[in-house]
Order: structure tokens, then sequence, then C-alpha cells
């Protein structure tokens, strides 16, 4: 099968990617690498005509300041339509987002009926933010949710722009139009599948695929101190609970500063981040969420104890145990410092969390299973 996947979320389509090809299908990506994370893709769509001139760089600044237009956005909308332009046809098209690329609806309609003329059939995937994840989050469905710190008041409303705008009147139009034009949604873990559970053409969950070859699994050794890991992605600090963390962090330091040695890294390329904490026990990932995103799966493949979302509908939809698998990191600094604690006093957990991470993500997230069930999902018959 000829396949084209359409935007990149921390790796997810990469993941994919290979777990295809070595299926036997021939696959197209084509991304922004996902900003600072810069991801490889195939056709690599970068806003770069005004980056290269002092003049036009001012200009784009004092644009995006005011408000104007971003002349970036529009670059980059222009460069994926020429480039899609001149490719042949695809048997399936999967689209990341109903805004893959993060240009302007106008522009991303155009790309979509471009791709709906080159594909017999078209997919989406609810793996971000989106019109009915942010809708149900907004209505405080969710116990907690990435909206929870503008309700708590602790950011201004623009901070969140870029998540408020998917129930903005132009969004939700972008969205309807998506959505007649593909032949159905997946969802990548249970922060986007609940929100979809009654949609129509919600056709289920493919829990996100980690290539397994690419992290090493080792038992952690526990000598003179517990090493704890704290990766702050500084555009989404507030976002990921990465103050509620530090909080946390504080309260023990102050009661085991000679235990515990923390590593903190801020908005790093992702192939630094990967190898920066490969001598961690553990990994603070996120706050706001009720199942892991890719950060967390992929230090749980490496067998580290990662805080991070596992909430009740998590261990229910898995059938676990609370805490045996990683550690859910509720919203309340108090309550992941008892947890840091608890593992700091009983160090023998951490090696059985450890193991235990490590087997759940083979069983649950393994690159050629998930490929599979995608294309199960895209009703097309496998003998694998």
């Amino acid at each position: 099968m000829k396949i084209l996947l359409v935007g990149e979320y921390s790796g997810l389509h990469n993941s994919l990617k290979k777990g295809l090809v070595q299926l036997g299908h021939d696959v197209t990506l084509i991304s922004n690498g996902d900003g600072f994370k810069d991801y490889p893709s195939d056709y690599k769509i970068k806003a770069v005509t005004f980056n290269k001139n002092l003049i036009f760089n001012t200009f784009f600044k004092v644009f995006r300041k005011f408000q104007i237009i971003d002349i970036e956005k529009l670059e980059i909308g222009i460069r994926a339509y020429n480039i899609l332009k001149k490719t042949k046809e695809f048997d399936i098209v999967q689209l990341i987002n109903i805004n893959s690329f993060d240009t302007y609806p106008i522009v991303e309609k155009k790309i979509i009926s471009l791709l709906d003329k080159k594909s017999a059939k078209m997919f989406l995937l609810s793996a971000g933010t989106d019109y009915y994840s942010v809708k149900f989050a907004i209505e405080k469905k969710f116990k907690y949710s990435i909206l929870t710190p503008l309700f708590e008041k602790k950011n201004d409303q623009k901070d969140f722009k870029h998540i408020l705008k998917f129930i903005s009147s132009p969004y939700y139009k972008l969205n309807k139009y998506v959505y007649n034009k593909i032949q159905g949604v997946i969802s990548s873990d249970l922060d986007y599948h609940i929100p979809l559970e009654n949609h129509p053409m919600y056709l289920g969950m493919v829990p996100n695929p980690i290539v397994l070859n690419n992290f090493n699994s080792k038992l952690p050794e526990i000598k003179n101190k517990i090493i704890i890991f704290h990766g702050i992605n500084s555009y989404n600090y507030i976002k990921k609970g990465n103050d509620i963390f530090e909080k946390a962090l504080s309260i023990i330091s102050q009661k085991y500063s000679e235990k515990i040695e923390i590593i903190t890294s801020t908005s790093i390329p992702y192939k630094e981040y990967i190898n920066l904490y490969n001598n961690a026990h553990r990994i603070l990932d996120q706050v706001y969420a009720y199942d892991q995103g890719y950060n967390a799966l992929e230090a749980m493949a490496k067998g580290k104890v990662v805080f991070t979302g596992a909430e009740k509908e998590w261990t229910e939809y898995y059938n676990l145990e609370p805490n045996k698998v990683c550690i859910n990191a509720e919203p309340d600094a108090h309550k992941i410092a008892d947890k840091i604690e608890w593992l700091i006093l009983n160090p023998l957990e951490i090696k059985k969390i450890s193991k235990n991470a490590r087997l759940f993500i083979e069983k649950e997230h393994c690159h050629l299973k998930s490929s599979i069930n995608y294309l199960e999902k895209w009703n097309i018959t496998t003998n694998y």
C-alpha cells in the first residue's frame, strides 16, 4: 500500500512509519518536525524565506507581535501545498490533526482538498488538542485537564490561545470540513479517546507506537543516591504541571537532600533529551493527563519509573493496579512528594516498577502491533 502520513507529534508518525515499512508498505511522511523537537521527515516543511533576511525577519516579528498576520504560518502552508501538489496518489492518507501544519484554516482546507483528490481513503488522528478534546475539557468533563491551570488562573487566557483556537469559529469550521472528507478518526491515548467515545465516526484507540529496539531496558542500580530527572518544556511549563513538580522537588529536597540528585533540562532537542536521563531512576513527565504521552512511554521502555498520567480510567482500560507500571502524577505537589518519598523509603519498588514498565510497553505499545492495528482501522486486510 502507498501511504502518506501528514504531520508529526512527538515521533508518533515516525514510529508508525517504521512499523508500516517493516510490514512491506510504501510510506511517505511530511511534517514540520514538531517544532524544536526536529523529528525527521521525507518532506520537512520549515519557514525559511523570512528567517534568512534580517529586514524581512524584523517585519515578520512586528507582524506577529501585533497579530496582523503570521507570515511563518502562511509560508509553511504554501510550501506544504506546493510539495504535495507534485506527489503521486496514495491509497491511504492519515492526518495527525485537523491542523497538521499549524497554518491558517483557509490554507489547511486547501491542503485537505488536495489530499482528498490524491487519496483513496483519508483518516484523521486525535493525538493532540483538537475541537473535541478542547470542548470536553472546557466543559470540565475531565477531573482535571490541560486547561486546569487556566481555570485556576495560573495563566492568562492568551497563554492558551494555541489550545482555545480549536473551539473558535474558524477552527470549528475547519474541523467540520475535515470530518466531511475522512473515513474515520482514531485516537492515540485515553485523553483523546474519552471525548470521542460516542462520535459516529470514531474508529477506536490505537496506543502510541514505540520502536522497542531503540530503547535498551536495564534494571536500575541504586547506589548512594536516587537520581530524579525533570525535563521542562518552557513553552508548556504550566500546562505540563512543571510548577507542581518543582514544588514537590522542593519539599523532597528539604527532607532528603543527601539521598537524591536532581537533573533538570529545559527545551532541548529530542536527540539530546532522550539520552540525558539514561542514569536517572525516576522521570517527572507531566501532570494534567489521564494517559501517557511519548516522553513517558519512551522512558518506560527504558525501564524508568515515570510520574505521568495514569488515572483510574487508564488502569481500568488496561486492567492494571495503580502505581505498579508508572506513577499517577496528580496536580498536587504534596501528593507527588509523598509518592517520591515512598520510593525513596522503598527502593525495591523502583526495580519492580522498572520491570513492569518495560513489559507493559512491550505488550501494549510495540510499533509493529500498533501498525497492524492501524491497518485494520483503515480496513486493510492483514495476514501478519
